[in-house]
């Protein structure tokens, strides 16, 4: 990708600063309850893919391993990247997961630890693809995806372009997503690829953009609010948003009004989200590499992907037959040419810049 903006390249400064995880015995499942008395300090989302985290990994692990997790949350990854930037060397965090381009930021700031991949079985199990990132210092998580929200009162067949938003019939009835979610760079970068750029297009992208300031009722920031403008009636279409934030409501469209789509003529968005280790952090490393790796595990794969609507990396999930019909999970062998994943270090050098101008532009 080209289109470099005058923030410099994260990758390329301090990357060498960050370090490996040493390399203790994760403990198994033989004994009971092996990390009994240890704690770990996790930071993870406010909004409903946190409290998935909370109840389908984090409670799950401290009952097979009597490891203590303390949880914090908050709204989104600029936040997270944010607290461990002011932090410093002060130890805060053992484990956070974000989106990836968090990930290419803080080990370009040299803020991260290398896990040992050695200590981390499941990951055999993980699409090779889909295994690390941001230089070995991201663990794959799940994948991150993105289309159109549409109301299902409004359109009796699902949009097939992004191109639909401009369309003056929706005037007053459009919702964007808000500047500092990865979102927000995936609607810049599908408004460049719709009027026939390769995504990275920007100066074209925000002045098409700009065409829309006068038809959005709101920004994403808040899911729920979205949900109940959806059910009023208040709201036809928006994007680029993840249908992950609404597993119940697309499961009933009568009630909801809601439907989402990655059938469209520019792709879908597939952002790999990481669990990433802080160098300086409070934890062992015995219990880190344990958490990393059930994270990992098939049947929390599975079992989040379908909480969620989050597409599992483990190829061998363990997927409800629900979870492996619905048009709303992207399993790992759906990555194909439709799939929109972007080179992190791009967007990561031009978030910022793109971030103050989608604000410039859509105020």
């Amino acid at each position: 990708m080209v289109n470099k903006f005058s923030r410099r390249t994260v990758l390329s400064a301090g990357a060498g600063m960050a370090t490996t995880l040493a390399m203790p015995s994760i403990l198994r499942a033989g004994s009971h309850q092996p990390l009994a008395g240890k704690e770990l300090r996790l930071l993870t989302w406010s909004d409903n893919t946190g409290l998935a985290v909370l109840d389908h990994i984090a409670k799950p692990f401290e009952e097979k391993t009597g490891a203590r997790i303390i949880a914090d949350r908050t709204g989104s990854t600029s936040e997270m990247v944010a607290k461990l930037r002011a932090a410093g060397d002060r130890a805060q965090y053992d484990v956070i997961t974000l989106a990836g381009v968090g990930a290419v930021e803080l080990a370009g700031d040299g803020l991260l630890a290398k896990p040992d991949l050695n200590l981390l079985p499941n990951l055999e199990q993980v699409d090779p693809r889909f295994r690390t990132g941001a230089d070995g210092h991201g663990i794959g998580y799940l994948l991150w995806t993105g289309g159109l929200i549409y109301n299902t009162k409004t359109f009796k067949e699902p949009p097939t372009s992004y191109a639909q938003m401009w369309d003056a019939a929706h005037k007053n009835r459009l919702f964007l997503p808000p500047s500092t979610w990865t979102d927000a760079l995936d609607t810049i970068f599908a408004t460049g690829k719709m009027i026939g750029g390769d995504g990275t297009n920007a100066d074209e992208a925000f002045a098409k953009l700009a065409e829309l300031r006068d038809s959005i009722l709101t920004f994403g920031e808040n899911p729920a609010q979205l949900s109940e403008l959806f059910r009023s009636d208040a709201l036809d279409i928006g994007g680029v948003y993840a249908p992950a934030f609404y597993a119940k409501e697309l499961m009933d469209p009568a009630n909801s009004n809601m439907g989402a789509t990655y059938d469209v003529d520019e792709g879908f968005f597939a952002d790999l989200m990481y669990t990433i280790v802080p160098k300086s952090k409070p934890g062992d490393d015995d219990v880190v590499h344990a958490f990393l790796d059930f994270t990992l595990d098939a049947e929390v794969q599975g079992v989040m992907a379908e909480a969620v609507l989050n597409g599992p990396i483990n190829q061998n999930a363990v997927m409800s037959e629900a979870a492996k019909a619905s048009p709303f999970i992207i399993k790992p062998e759906q990555m194909g040419e439709a799939a929109v994943v972007h080179d992190k270090s791009f967007i990561a050098d031009v978030r910022e810049d793109w971030i103050n101008r989608y604000n410039q532009t859509l105020s």
